[in-house]
């Protein structure tokens, strides 16, 4: 069997869905797991209407009208005005409804899953409807009954040992009676609430569900014609490369490579299932596949730009060198605050990280420290990092900027730029 993902822009419209059926068609010889995204930037959508359901603004109503009717219009363009799918789609739509009824209470990271998991609820049951539409037997599957996490809201982490049996137990027999579609990105507790697995976590999904069920292959249908060595947004000559090694993959993931989830490699790895990466407006192209090997040499930089960085410099209000029972205490609070690190540099006085900005997560972050230490930051920073780099590319990418922290190996430099 195999497992295809859909991101967010290859459903966007109705266009886009009618091109996953097509593919789909193709391949209905194959036992078929269908991971689906959230439409379009839906998810950005709803967390937007989950930060003005927070501060209870005046446009909180608005935002969620908008986000409904975008559906409903793609639903038009696909369907007759009396199939079910519609009822579906509004029934989903209700536990929104439900939930900002309330005043919020919660913590935000719970509110953010229960809010923004239902644009993938909703955007499988258009997918799924669809693939049936035109003739394509297909059974929609609750990934939150299958991925089952801890309590950790919006980067929930996977019980594997539950997961995995869960998935062998169910998901082979509804395989067998055609494709499988279900939605990316969520998890479930054991209080049956439901947990995201962090930004863009549909990838990690489809590696999941391929591990547990040892699949041949996962196949990642993206608009870009395979895995890039930069963002052709920010670069316009990028080259593709035709194959990559797990190991590879995943340094470029960890330092922010956004075609993949970090977390997709691993499992995949793990269990010897390659992956593929292919455009799905030209899905008879090769694309890249990234699979085990050692003989792969890598002439091309890689180059990764994460934008909306902070960069935080710590000291102690004593005056003592960081030592490491410093450095344990803080990374204990990062990691309590679910902050994850890009770059970091010690000296003898003062620790500096530089990670994504949340607004939420820095400000419990700055109340952890305040009492111990002396901080210092900027926002709104870039940050670059280039892998096989040449000395003549770093002089290029710095014209203009302010590097406020560099870090060279022998591999890798990260730039923290203004």
């Amino acid at each position: 069997m195999q497992v295809y993902k859909f991101g967010g822009a290859s459903v966007k419209d109705a266009a886009g869905i009618i091109n996953l059926a097509q593919i789909v068609s193709k391949n209905q010889d194959k036992q078929l797991l269908v991971v689906v995204s959230a439409m379009g930037k839906t998810t950005n959508a709803l967390e937007k209407l989950t930060r003005a359901y927070v501060e209870q603004n005046d446009d909180m109503h608005t935002v969620f009208d908008e986000i409904k009717q975008y559906h409903h219009d793609i639903m038009v363009e696909l369907f007759a005005p009396n199939h079910p799918v519609f009822n579906e789609v509004n029934n989903t739509f209700v536990e929104i409804e439900w939930a900002i009824e309330e005043e919020p209470h919660d913590d935000f990271d719970f509110i953010y899953d229960q809010i923004v998991s239902i644009g993938e609820l909703v955007s499988t049951r258009i997918v799924n409807a669809y693939l049936n539409h035109t003739g394509i037997k297909s059974q929609w599957l609750d990934a939150r009954g299958c991925i089952h996490t801890d309590n950790t809201y919006r980067e929930g982490l996977v019980e594997w040992d539950k997961t995995c049996k869960t998935i062998q137990q169910d998901v082979p027999k509804l395989l067998e009676k055609g494709v499988v579609v279900t939605p990316g990105f969520l998890g479930g507790t054991s209080e049956n609430f439901t947990t995201t697995l962090g930004r863009e976590g549909s990838d990690y999904t489809a590696s999941i569900f391929a591990a547990c069920l040892q699949a041949e292959s996962v196949t990642i249908w993206k608009d870009v014609p395979g895995v890039l060595n930069a963002d052709p947004k920010l670069f316009p000559n990028t080259k593709k490369y035709g194959e990559l090694s797990y190991a590879e993959a995943i340094e470029m993931t960890y330092y922010g490579a956004s075609v993949i989830h970090p977390k997709t490699i691993k499992p995949l790895q793990n269990a010897r299932i390659p992956l593929l990466v292919k455009p799905f407006l030209h899905p008879d192209e090769a694309g890249t596949i990234i699979r085990e090997s050692e003989f792969i040499t890598y002439d091309t930089p890689v180059i990764i730009v994460k934008q909306n960085q902070v960069l935080l410099s710590i000291s102690t209000k004593d005056y003592s060198f960081i030592s490491e029972n410093h450095l344990s205490d803080i990374f204990g609070k990062f990691a309590q605050c679910h902050i994850k690190v890009n770059t970091m540099q010690n000296s003898a006085r003062s620790f500096s990280v530089c990670f994504d900005h949340d607004a939420e997560r820095f400000e419990k972050l700055l109340k952890m420290f305040e009492n111990d230490f002396r901080m210092k930051y900027n926002n709104q920073l870039t940050l670059i990092t280039v892998r096989h780099y040449k000395q003549e590319l770093l002089k290029d990418l710095t014209v203009g900027k302010v590097v406020l922290l560099e870090q060279l190996s022998r591999n890798t430099v990260q730039m923290v730029v203004r």
